[in-house]
């Protein structure tokens, strides 16, 4: 194992094969875990597959968005993934942007703290009793499910699945605090947010709720890049910082670090589909701030510092405006610095 250092790995779509080498991998570096995203498709059939791959590590959807499915078919998702894994399944549930859910999915997305919260609990009174056949109605505000008679054939492996809530501002931190039971760090969050903003709200809202922080896992994203030559590290995770600067909704997260103007620069630059002006956008110094690159040493400078406050990591190559040759040479370099 990596001493007390747990590590989650970052796994998407491909093909069987690619997919069974990156579940092998992941195993034989002893890492703790394997993340399925929902940039577009849903993350519970890649994790089927990774189920079917692997023996022992985790497997966690990071994330699923949680209003474009029902909440009951989130739940038995979840215990589906957790049946076929004999009990590894990590539910990572986010709210993700609004013109994601109402442009794309056409869904509600409205209050989205107050609505993910209503999520949880749904889903969680679901995997806890969908074998009953007593889960009855469930009124909220944004779901009022008519549960009468529903019954799974078998008992799940577990009645409680982690849920694990991500986050960007404080809010997102406060609700995973309360409720959850991890939360993966945005991969955009800088050291300074870590230490400022997250681990105060974390602490606060942990102990509001009467918790211990040794009950919470803080699994800190990270986009790495690792090249003994410093630009070219980089420019090789500029891209990745230009993707979330130019999203509207993360705005002000940037404008705190004093970087509004360039990701207003680089939101209008995505709006008339100027790849070149995004990227021009982002200057060096905001790609430092934003993501982990630079020299090996460099890397594994601020990665200790991050593990100052995280429980565990999830180290990813960054992998927009990049070639796919490229994306597997940095997570080569990430599991030469680290996993061994």
């Amino acid at each position: 194992m990596n001493g007390e250092r747990r590590y989650w790995g970052l796994c998407m779509v491909a093909d069987a094969a690619t997919m069974a080498n990156i579940a092998a991998g992941c195993e034989a570096a002893h890492l703790e875990g394997i993340w399925c995203v929902q940039l577009y498709g849903p993350p519970f059939v890649p994790l089927g597959a990774l189920a079917m791959a692997t023996k022992r590590v985790k497997l966690g959807t990071g994330v699923a968005l949680a209003f474009t499915r029902s909440p009951l078919e989130t739940a038995l998702s979840a215990i589906d993934i957790d049946t076929m894994s004999g009990g590894r399944m990590v539910l990572g549930l986010g709210t993700s942007l609004r013109w994601w859910n109402e442009s794309w999915h056409g869904v509600t997305y409205g209050k989205p703290i107050a609505h993910l919260r209503e999520v949880v609990r749904i889903v969680r009174h679901i995997i806890a009793g969908a074998h009953s056949g007593q889960l009855g109605k469930i009124e909220g505000e944004y779901h009022k499910l008519d549960l009468t008679g529903f019954r799974t054939l078998t008992p799940p492996v577990r009645d409680r699945i982690p849920i694990y809530l991500p986050a960007v501002f404080e809010n997102a931190v406060r609700l995973a605090g309360e409720i959850a039971d991890g939360l993966p760090g945005h991969p955009i969050w800088s050291a300074r947010w870590i230490e400022n903003e997250v681990k105060t709200n974390l602490e606060e809202s942990l102990k509001k709720v009467g918790r211990k922080r040794s009950e919470f896992d803080l699994n800190v994203w990270s986009w790495v890049a690792i090249d003994e030559n410093r630009k070219q590290a980089l420019d090789d995770a500029r891209g990745t910082v230009a993707f979330y600067a130019s999203m509207h909704q993360y705005e002000k997260y940037f404008a705190a670090h004093g970087f509004g103007a360039e990701a207003r620069a680089a939101f209008q630059a995505a709006s008339r589909g100027d790849t070149a002006a995004m990227l021009k956008a982002i200057p060096d110094e905001m790609v430092a701030m934003f993501a982990v690159a630079g020299t090996r040493d460099e890397v594994r400078e601020r990665v200790e510092k991050i593990w100052e406050t995280a429980d565990s990591m999830t180290l990813a190559a960054p992998a927009v405006f990049v070639s796919a040759e490229k994306v597997a040479e940095h997570q080569r370099r990430i599991a030469e610095t680290f996993y061994k």
